[in-house]
């Protein structure tokens, strides 16, 4: 899908004011986060983003309608600035026709990078039950390969699995630890949601509710 295809719908998701705006780019983070900012110049707010779509091709990002005054002043002047927007104008923060943000953009986009590539490395960060899990499926796999294979070749094939996922346990911990960190440093506040998740909230802001977005 063109970048004017998805800027356009996301527009057209926010012109109805909606609660919340979900955004799929096909690909990477660095484009979603590109939509997410210009959905902030819209009074909207980071909320969550996941994997999903065939193969997992898709990053979607949910954006909640922020319900506080100055988000409705920061509305109407984008509105102002950029009235041709989704119809092959300007966007806010964002060079024209494209996803690549402008030089004061650029800041604010990659915060939105790291939140987003956070919550979304969330899947492949197990807890200590997926662990097992996983390492159960690598014995249960050695025991299968022992019916046609050597005992020396199962045990290696079983083992390799095993230390695979151990490496990717260990780096997905440590790249969400130098996000954490980059985040904090920028003034994110650390709390955990009610299924127990890490989020990151700038001051002032509450996690997303059901009747109010920020409730």
């Amino acid at each position: 899908m063109s970048v004017e295809r998805h800027m356009a719908g996301m527009l057209q998701q926010i012109a109805r004011q909606q609660d919340i705006v979900e955004i799929a780019p096909q690909g990477s983070a660095p484009k979603a986060a590109a939509l997410a900012h210009v959905a902030e110049r819209y009074g909207y707010m980071y909320g969550m983003a996941y994997r999903t779509g065939f193969k997992n091709s898709l990053v979607q990002v949910r954006m909640y309608r922020d319900p506080r005054p100055d988000a409705r002043v920061r509305e109407a002047a984008t509105i102002t600035a950029h009235p041709q927007a989704g119809n092959g104008g300007t966007v806010p923060g964002l060079e024209q026709g494209s996803l690549k943000p402008l030089p004061e953009a650029v800041g604010g986009v990659a915060v939105l990078k790291d939140l987003i590539t956070f919550d979304v490395m969330a899947q492949y960060v197990a807890d200590r039950s997926q662990k097992v899990k996983c390492y159960l499926a690598c014995a249960v796999l050695t025991v299968i390969l022992l019916i046609d294979r050597s005992p020396v070749e199962a045990v290696a094939s079983g083992g390799a699995v095993a230390l695979l996922s151990t490496v990717a346990f260990k780096v997905g911990v440590l790249r969400r630890g130098r996000i954490t960190q980059r985040l904090t440093a920028a003034g994110f506040l650390v709390v955990r949601d009610e299924q127990g998740c890490l989020r990151f909230l700038r001051p002032g802001q509450q996690l997303p509710g059901h009747a109010d977005p920020f409730a």
